[in-house]
């Protein structure tokens, strides 16, 4: 799992204080994740999980059932997707506290999370105590984007012409980093929950869209900028 157990943990982070407990919904299909960030909550005395998924279709029926103050949600799940799940709760609140968390540490996945209404992007490698304190922000109806992140975002909102891979849809980008990760359209159908029809009627789109012909020059392209990083 990715958050390491807080050792010395102690106080308010930022010595922000809250009135009352921040209740947290967390989705991610990996049960040792769950458990091992429940337990490192558990070690705080503001905040507590109230609710749990292993799947986008599961969370987003729950999280419509509200009682929480601040969504965790994994970025990558079978099924539909953290991003999916992100757009489809902004529908009905754009004022939803969300965090996004990811394994993948490229500004990519930020960026179209952040775009979509995300409060907060963070890897899941990422220290306990900026966890913990990005939750707080965020009940505290504020959010939370590191400086570097920030100034991509800033540049990206520039007249200059969009990258082949930005107008991918979030699915067909996920299906463009396996396919150059590897992974054959069966691999990728069971990863993400799909048929392989499906996932290959993905690859036919975004080859279409990148103006590519095969995953050659998907690999070559992804190597290039640096995507995989």
């Amino acid at each position: 799992m990715g958050f390491e157990l807080p050792r010395l943990f102690s106080g308010y982070i930022g010595k922000m204080a809250y009135d009352q407990t921040i209740r947290v919904f967390l989705a991610d299909d990996h049960r040792l994740f769950r458990d091992g960030l429940k337990r490192i909550l558990g070690e705080t005395t503001d905040i507590v999980v109230v609710g749990e998924a292993s799947d986008g279709f599961d969370a987003l029926e729950k999280i419509h059932l509200g009682g929480w103050d601040v969504a965790l949600l994994d970025v990558s799940m079978p099924g539909m997707s953290g991003l999916e799940v992100l757009k489809r709760i902004m529908i009905d609140d754009k004022k939803h506290q969300v965090l996004m968390l990811s394994t993948y540490h490229e500004d990519e996945y930020a960026i179209r999370a952040i775009r979509a209404g995300a409060s907060a992007y963070l890897t899941k490698n990422s220290p306990t105590d900026l966890l913990i304190s990005v939750i707080r922000r965020l009940a505290n109806g504020k959010k939370y984007i590191d400086a570097a992140l920030a100034e991509k975002l800033l540049f990206d909102l520039g007249p200059t012409s969009k990258m082949p891979h930005s107008i991918l849809s979030d699915r067909e980008f996920t299906v463009l980093k396996l396919i150059t990760a590897g992974l054959s359209l069966t691999q990728i159908a069971q990863k993400l929950a799909l048929s392989a029809k499906t996932v290959s009627t993905y690859r036919a789109r975004l080859l279409e869209k990148m103006k590519m012909q095969n995953n050659a020059q998907l690999i070559r392209y992804v190597t290039e900028h640096k995507l995989l990083e």
